[in-house]
């Protein structure tokens, strides 16, 4: 399965990792992934660092307002005030959140940075190589 690095705002990534939010939301940009899915989380804002991950259910593809359907049914842990990212854009996904933890300890950017000078986290996300120096050097650690 693919692997995946994911820009999450920190409100978002704790609700994630608390167990609340089932579905994250996306503006659809061209990559669709696929169930099965590794993301790993990088909480933006104020964190700064990669703290988690988690294996992706169902992934849904479709116009914002059907998204929104999806998304506000009972248990998503989505509410109307998180519709405001998808909205305006043309096609939007929801990705089912499964199977999701915490990392013993977070890598702050200013490590990433250290080892990998150029490292910029996605403004959404990514496609993660496996054979990618950040995967094998730290993600690979992180996980063990």
């Amino acid at each position: 399965m693919e692997t995946y690095l994911i820009s999450i705002l920190p409100v978002y990534a704790h609700r994630i990792f608390a167990g609340v939010k089932r579905i994250e939301l996306r503006r659809y940009n061209g990559i669709l992934p696929r169930e099965g899915s590794v993301f790993i989380v990088y909480a933006s804002g104020n964190v700064r660092a990669i703290i988690g991950e988690f294996i992706a259910g169902r992934v849904f593809l479709g116009r914002p307002d059907e998204i929104a359907k999806i998304a506000l049914k009972e248990g998503t842990g989505v509410s109307r005030s998180d519709l405001r990212y998808i909205r305006g854009s043309r096609q939007a996904i929801g990705i089912e959140i499964k199977q999701a933890r915490l990392y013993k300890r977070p890598v702050s950017l200013d490590e990433l940075r250290a080892i990998f000078p150029d490292f910029q986290p996605p403004l959404s996300f990514r496609v993660l190589d496996e054979r990618e120096p950040l995967y094998v050097l730290v993600l690979k650690k992180l996980r063990e």
